[in-house]
């Protein structure tokens, strides 16, 4: 099986820049496995429960390793639902980057829904880059619906890093985190939805061992008549510190509701949260209007430096 050039170009956009087989990597196209490749601390495996999807194994030698798992649906009308394992060994450094690019050309929807589970074992540092795509002439929605659940044993990090860069119609991610013992997460989330677009994040962290800490960060940005949802959840079960932070900039008939929650079951919990909506800064707009610009290139300039 062959991607089109279409398809190329989708893969490029969600991997940041042009696709190249260096390293571990994973990619599927349509449906299907179309190609993988294994290094010496990076293995690659077929799921043997009958789901679709892979199983990695990351050795605890792996330093500074980076793999791809890109998936890219441009058949009009498919849903495709996959379900990736991730082992990470004890003491190990890698990036993950993945994401899903959607064309849809066609009048029936398409639809990814990518499962992910990573359990990450005592002292490994784990980075978690995630973006999602669409594109498209076709009438048909482009859909994307992740869960992520993530298992920390004692003093792991993680780091989750999700945007979602333009064209996608409707999502809503799920994600679930248990930190163990002296472990650590750092979550930032950008969202921008225009035209009627819908986006919902649930999140539930809960930090079960002594002395985890977590920090949830998200920046959205709503235009046209787009409504999001946002409903971070963090559960403080021993001695913890965790912080959420949503900002979101509203335009046009957009709607945003921002529902951080915050849920101590510790004396010694201490869990913090904070929440803002509000449209662009006045004085912003009229500060970058004197250098030249016009109002559609100043709330772009702004825009791009809030999601950044």
């Amino acid at each position: 099986m062959v991607m089109d050039e279409t398809a190329k170009a989708v893969l490029d956009v969600i991997n940041g820049e042009e696709f190249k087989e260096e390293g571990a990597y994973n990619v599927r196209y349509n449906g299907q496995a179309l190609c993988h490749g294994d290094t010496e601390h990076v293995k690659i495996k077929k799921r043997e429960d009958g789901k679709n999807g892979i199983d990695v194994y990351i050795s605890g030698e792996a330093k500074e390793e980076r793999l791809h798992i890109p998936v890219v649906v441009s058949v009009s009308g498919m849903t495709d639902e996959v379900y990736n394992d991730f082992y990470v060994g004890a003491g190990a450094d890698v990036t993950i980057v993945a994401g899903c690019g959607i064309h849809n050309a066609g009048c029936n929807d398409s639809r990814h829904d990518g499962i992910h589970t990573f359990h990450v074992e005592k002292g490994a540092n784990v980075r978690y880059e995630e973006k999602h795509y669409g594109e498209g002439e076709g009438t048909g929605e482009r859909i994307l619906n992740p869960v992520t659940k993530i298992i920390l044993e004692e003093d792991a990090v993680f780091t989750l890093d999700t945007s979602q860069i333009k064209g996608v119609d409707s999502t809503v991610r799920k994600t679930e985190v248990i930190l163990g013992k002296g472990s650590k997460l750092f979550v930032t989330e950008k969202l921008m939805t225009h035209g009627e677009q819908s986006a919902v994040s649930n999140m539930d962290v809960v930090l079960k061992g002594e002395d985890s800490s977590a920090q949830i960060i998200s920046r959205s940005v709503a235009d046209g008549k787009s409504r999001q949802v946002f409903h971070p959840r963090a559960i403080g079960e021993n001695l913890c510190h965790a912080h959420i932070q949503c900002d979101s900039i509203i335009m046009d008939h957009a709607q945003v509701a921002s529902i951080p929650e915050i849920d101590a079951k510790h004396i010694d919990a201490a869990i913090i949260h904070e929440a803002a909506i509000g449209r662009i800064n006045n004085e912003q707009l009229l500060k970058l209007r004197t250098f030249g610009m016009t109002e559609e290139e100043a709330e772009a300039v702004i825009i791009e430096a809030f999601l950044n």
